[in-house]
């Protein structure tokens, strides 16, 4: 199982759409929908999770996890049935934010320092949602340490998730490599749910690399895969080659990419206010051409272009 991860800002229903468009991941899941002390509205899960309109799938068929972060047990709880009655597959929790202005209003991986919270909100929603709907969550190894990963583990477990993934780096590390895949074999010892290992995977190798240290063999990709779309694709093929199987696609070259930067800038300019739509496109343009040496060249001419008008042209 791959698994496309949510990122605030990056990996929203736009790239949702191109990616499993090219194709390669098995599930999404959507940047977070943040949860205060009110019952949302189903336009706002709309608005965000827009895929909920077409059966909880991408355009493609790939199922979308909407995913909640609050801090409020109950109130996301309310929220996560209603969620749950729109035709998604499950609902998740986001425990790994690492964002200052998410962690000061107690969202996000802030919760890790209190476990029993956590058990009591996944508690609550999976109360909430029907047995037949999934309730997941998505955690980092700590807040300021990890001291504390296996027993914020076993909370999320006692309360009910049937899935977690672990971004294997805590809130102190941020982004910065490396991610401490080894640390996920640890938690795996001490809980029955199923795991899935997140976290600085940009190639095959390091999947392989996750794959071995964790013990997971289901992975969830970011930043690797918005820089190479191929990426679910070149681990797929390497999975099948070493079972034997017919290998699938297994790269996206940069001359199959134009059709599907296309499809990004119309739904772009169909969704996205004219001020932000030049910055969508410069935004993984600039991830791509960390990947493909012929991205710089794009990358650089539509740096300078600001209107809607100056890219349709360039298109």
């Amino acid at each position: 199982m791959l698994i496309l991860a949510p990122m605030e800002g990056l990996l929203d229903f736009v790239l949702r759409d191109v990616l499993t468009r090219i194709g390669g991941v098995d599930r999404c899941v959507s940047e977070f929908i943040r949860v205060t002390n009110t019952l949302l509205p189903e336009r706002t899960f709309l608005r965000i999770v827009p895929e909920l309109a077409n059966g909880g799938r991408t355009f493609a068929g790939v199922p979308v996890r909407p995913q909640l972060l609050g801090s409020d047990p109950h109130c996301l709880a309310d929220n996560a049935a209603r969620l749950a009655s729109m035709g998604c597959d499950g609902v998740d929790l986001n425990f790994g934010c690492p964002a200052k202005q998410v962690n000061r209003h107690g969202g996000g991986s802030v919760l890790l320092q209190d476990p029993e919270v956590l058990y009591q909100i996944v508690r609550a929603v999976r109360a909430s949602v029907p047995a037949h709907q999934v309730v997941s969550a998505k955690m980092r190894l700590g807040f300021n340490d990890d001291s504390t990963a296996e027993e914020c583990a076993l909370a999320l477990e006692a309360g009910g998730a049937s899935e977690i993934v672990v971004h294997a780096r805590t809130k102190a590390d941020a982004y910065r490599p490396p991610a401490y895949w080894h640390r996920i074999a640890d938690i795996k010892a001490k809980v029955k749910t199923p795991l899935v290992a997140n976290g600085e995977i940009w190639h095959v190798q390091d999947a392989l690399n996750a794959r071995a240290e964790s013990g997971c063999f289901d992975l969830m990709l970011g930043r690797g895969i918005v820089t190479n779309p191929g990426l679910g694709w070149a681990i797929k093929a390497h999975d099948a080659a070493a079972q034997g199987l017919p290998i699938p696609k297994n790269e996206v070259r940069w001359q199959d990419l134009p059709p599907h930067l296309n499809t990004f800038w119309q739904i772009v300019s169909g969704r996205v206010s004219e001020r932000h739509r030049a910055g969508r496109l410069k935004q993984w343009l600039n991830f791509l051409r960390k990947h493909y040496p012929e991205a710089q060249e794009a990358y650089l001419h539509v740096r300078t272009l600001t209107s809607p008008q100056d890219i349709n042209a360039w298109f």
